[in-house]
């Protein structure tokens, strides 16, 4: 062991037996365990759990929340990008779920500002829940008589069943959706035993190369607390790496074609780190198969760096860290309408 090795060991070893945080993790913190408003009643949570898995929220009724957004797994659906009604597609990655509360922005590009905004988006999303609009959406809500009641105990009003309420309800279910202590959390409060000397190696790659620019805090995507402002982050940012044309990372635009503002040409939200070994395929596009390329793809593009094998092995041991206790999550069930579909067979393509 040299010398820089034994003097890392002996810091972290102090840290250890005063309990304070490990030395060279300073860009980092523990994820917080719950992330709950004040109105996040457990009638509502539970409303918003059933929303989130009910397929007849879209126009085939085929598509949910969780089609996407897979609770069962990584909190995305492990395509590059996602399947919605009729088998349409749309042109980039569904983000994982699991702890989205924790940024600042929603989408890729950024345009929903909260989780209640967001999920008001994919329902009338042509190529994703397909719906003509909000009022169709609460039309096939009032049908279900379990619903109209569910939403009157969660909201307290006499005509509840609005879209308001009902992304109210969803995001207060999506609030949940955290997975703490994970391996490196417990590194963080100081266990040394909790992650090992191939991920501690990864840990300070990943701090010493510059990836903490974008990718620190608590979810590593730079979120500090509630009151933070979105961030965008150019990327590619060096568009000469050979990655960006074998990947065809530049030819989204981004946040620029939200607000059209030349300034936003091809900035992204840094995406949330936790349980990254969960959600392949990688980038807004889903081309990068693999975590070890989406190291390279990352180095190469961001950072103008070539890393080693050995390299990209210490950075994957590291975000394996990362994974955190996944709450338990039964399937709910959905309330009907006794004898009678709310979804009108004949408006129902068989394609």
């Amino acid at each position: 062991m040299n010398a820089p090795q034994k003097l890392f060991n002996l810091c972290l070893a102090v840290c250890v037996l005063f309990g304070c945080r490990p030395a060279m993790a300073t860009d980092f913190e523990p994820l917080p365990r719950t992330a709950a408003k004040p109105s996040d009643t457990a009638e509502k949570i539970a409303l918003g759990k059933k929303l989130f898995f009910d397929p007849r929220l879209s126009a085939t009724g085929t598509v949910s929340c969780n089609g996407c957004h897979n609770l069962m797994e990584g909190g995305d659906d492990g395509r590059a990008t996602s399947m919605g009604v009729s088998g349409l597609t749309g042109p980039r990655n569904a983000p994982t779920v699991w702890n989205s509360v924790f940024q600042a922005s929603q989408f890729w590009d950024g345009r929903a500002a909260t989780l209640e905004e967001q999920a008001k988006g994919p329902m009338v999303a042509d190529v994703e829940m397909g719906m003509v609009g909000h009022d169709q959406v609460i039309g096939r809500i009032e049908k279900i008589p379990g619903y109209v009641e569910e939403f009157g105990r969660a909201f307290g009003e006499s005509e509840a069943v609005s879209i308001e309420n009902a992304v109210e309800a969803i995001a207060a279910f999506e609030r949940t959706l955290i997975t703490p202590d994970s391996p490196f959390d417990r590194f963080l409060a100081g266990d040394r035993s909790a992650i090992s000397e191939q991920a501690i190696r990864g840990m300070e790659l990943f701090e010493s190369i510059g990836c903490t620019e974008c990718h620190s805090g608590p979810a590593l995507n730079n979120w500090t607390g509630a009151d933070d402002d979105a961030e965008f982050v150019e990327f590619p940012r060096f568009i000469d790496s050979p990655l960006v044309d074998h990947y065809d990372l530049g030819s989204d635009l981004g946040r620029l074609q939200v607000t059209n503002h030349d300034g936003d040409e091809r900035q992204f939200k840094v995406p949330v780190l936790r349980n990254i070994t969960l959600t392949a395929p990688y980038m807004h596009n889903g081309k990068v198969a693999s975590l070890s390329e989406a190291c390279r793809v990352m180095a190469s593009t961001q950072l103008d760096e070539e890393l080693t094998d050995k390299q990209v092995s210490d950075l994957i041991a590291f975000m394996a860290t990362l994974e955190g206790d996944f709450p338990e999550i039964a399937l709910p069930r959905l309330p009907s309408r006794v004898g009678e579909s709310v979804i009108d067979p004949s408006s129902v393509s068989d394609n």
